[in-house]
């Protein structure tokens, strides 16, 4: 019953492998490669000094416009799922609040997603895509003889694996779950677990069959299936509230009877099968018929493998850190205090965070990662830094100013998603975690945009050692920062402590591709930034100015008027950072505007 964003957001866990947040899907390979190789193609034009060339800088805003629109398709999806997902998230805080009762679901939950990475969503994300884009280019048959082989591989391992999982659902509990839980919450997780483990099998192949649409150039359904996922989400939470009625009292801080966790466990693995099922028909329309093959020896995946085991060691190091800020964050709940913040309040804030995050950034991921993958195979590693950059800074323009409105906005938004009956009283609560995850959020895209380069690059030996940087920060972060901390300020210094792990990756991750391409628009980026920074400072302070006029947000604020403050606040924002924008001639603010206008003028 979840809306796909990846759960508690732990060092990395969208990087290598979301299961469906970052879905590093691809154009396809064939239609990618001949746009490539085109001399009308704009971005392939030529290189500086050759004859009938633009210029490298006319090339890059050409290519640039072209990554924009591609990404336009697959960031409407993602808003239409983020939306129906705030509606699914409010549902399930009135429902079961944001303290212990709601923990105990929200860690039942999240765990199926986690073992997904865990076992197979580093190969299938970081090394199965490219590798598909391969086939289809170099095969004979187009890569439908390996694509086969892989999904047959898939089917068998992953049906294996759950089956495993739910056998011994209560060893595997025991990993995530503090000491400090009572008896009867532990033991109302693990029954939950039992109901999501499928979810292992389902995330599986959704992601797969995604994957496979998004090589052919089908990016559509995988960004707009999840949103079945949401619709059965919010459909199980109102039987749930017709039947059962919101949490209250003792019960909020308690565990769930067995017919709640029935049609809770149930509602949610349901949805994850449904956006899966709604993926298949899809695959015949976009020329790709299923015939299982187990012919896999000598057929190139023993390449893929090879190149898998540093994504899996990847993967593995960001379970470790994945393990202790679970088990830190349901310590701030476990005493049943009123004020304790745990997983169900960092997992809803990192939810509103990763918004622009995902309509954005994922979308420009996916779209230029058959750049990316071409120039790195062509050895023109000056383009794929400069193709890099140029999204970099795309990104930036819209992850820097959402970042410093969230701090201001904060109570709004923790009001209006999550203050209703059984959260009622302690929405409060998120509302540092959600100021907090404001830098991080901002970090964490620079860092996941150049482990797109790395990837592109197969460089994933690389991307296992700056990891491990990411991962022991994180968690040393997150240690010293928990005990330093009551329970009610859990959840924030996880937040603070993911900004911390990120700000090393970042340093890391930005300096070793550098080096390695050689330019990433550094100088570029620097001046972008400065003029950036003084936009968002004019246009953020002229917002913090307004919200300050209309005073401190009461606990018991109606909905509407604190919806109507918060678009007030933020239109101010954006009014202003549009405006200031044009006069200091920031192009890649005002490209994404005139890509999403010219869309909807279309329209």
């Amino acid at each position: 019953m979840r809306h796909r964003a990846p759960g508690p957001p732990v060092v990395g866990y969208s990087d290598a492998a979301d299961a469906v947040d970052d879905p590093t899907g691809s154009f396809e390979a064939v239609g990618a490669a001949r746009e490539e190789a085109r001399p009308s193609d704009p971005s392939a034009a030529g290189s500086p000094g050759t004859p009938g060339s633009r210029g490298t800088a006319e090339s890059s805003a050409a290519e640039q416009r072209s990554i924009l629109s591609s990404s336009a398709v697959m960031a409407a999806g993602t808003v239409v799922s983020r939306l129906s997902g705030f509606v699914r998230s409010a549902l399930l805080a009135a429902a079961l609040g944001i303290q212990l009762h709601g923990e105990i679901f929200t860690v039942a939950n999240t765990i199926p997603n986690m073992l997904y990475i865990l076992l197979a969503g580093g190969v299938f994300n970081a090394v199965l895509v490219p590798q598909l884009v391969r086939s289809m280019k170099h095969d004979p048959d187009g890569g439908e003889a390996y694509a086969n082989r892989v999904v047959t591989l898939a089917l068998l391992f992953l049906g294996a694996v759950t089956l495993l999982l739910v056998a011994v659902a209560p060893w595997v509990m025991a990993i995530y779950l503090p000491d400090s839980w009572p008896p009867e919450a532990r033991d109302s997780a693990i029954d939950f677990a039992r109901y999501c483990l499928p979810q292992v099998f389902f995330y599986g192949m959704f992601v797969l069959v995604g994957q496979i649409l998004n090589a052919r150039g089908r990016f559509g359904p995988m960004m707009w299936a999840p949103i079945a996922n949401n619709v059965i989400a919010v459909a199980v939470l109102v039987v749930y509230l017709v039947v059962f009625g919101a949490a209250s009292g003792a019960e909020v801080v308690g565990p769930f009877s067995p017919s709640q966790e029935l049609l809770l466990g149930l509602g949610s693995t349901l949805g994850i099968a449904a956006q899966l099922l709604i993926l298949v028909p899809y695959l015949r329309s976009a020329g790709f018929r299923f015939r299982p093959r187990f012919d896999f020896r000598g057929t190139g995946l023993g390449h893929t493998l090879r190149l898998a085991r540093w994504t899996v060691a990847f993967v593995i190091v960001n379970q470790v850190a994945y393990t202790v800020v679970v088990r830190l964050a349901g310590t701030g709940v476990a005493d049943g205090s009123a004020d304790g913040t745990g997983n169900a309040v960092y997992a809803s804030a990192f939810l509103i965070v990763m918004v622009p995050h995902s309509i954005i950034t994922v979308s420009l991921a996916t779209a230029i990662l058959p750049r990316l993958s071409q120039r790195a195979a062509d050895g023109d590693l000056a383009g794929l830094g400069r193709s890099l950059g140029a999204t970099l800074r795309t990104s930036l323009a819209v992850l820097l100013p959402f970042a410093a409105l969230l701090p201001v906005v904060a109570p709004e938004v923790a009001r209006v998603v999550w203050g209703y009956a059984a959260a009622s009283q302690s929405w409060p609560n998120a509302v540092p975690t959600l100021a907090l995850f404001g830098p991080g959020i901002v970090l964490f895209t620079v860092h996941y945009l150049m482990l797109r380069g790395f990837y592109a690059l197969e460089a994933t030996r690389t991307v296992f050692w700056i990891q491990c940087g990411v991962a022991a920060t994180n968690i040393g972060a997150a240690v010293v920062l928990v005990a330093l901390t009551d329970a009610a300020a859990t959840s924030a210094a996880l937040a603070t402590a993911y900004a911390a792990a990120y700000l090393v990756g970042t340093a890391l991750s930005y300096s070793v591709l550098e080096r390695r391409t050689g330019d990433l628009g550094g100088r570029t980026t620097s001046r972008f930034l400065v003029r950036l920074g003084l936009v968002v400072a004019l246009s953020t302070g002229l917002a913090y100015a307004v919200s300050a006029l209309l005073g401190d947000l009461p606990l018991d604020a109606a909905v509407l008027p604190t919806l109507a403050r918060g678009v007030g606040v933020t239109l101010v924002d954006v009014v202003a950072f549009l405006a200031l924008a044009r006069v200091f001639r920031l192009t890649e603010v005002t490209d994404v505007l005139a890509t999403v206008t010219g869309r909807l003028g279309r329209r």
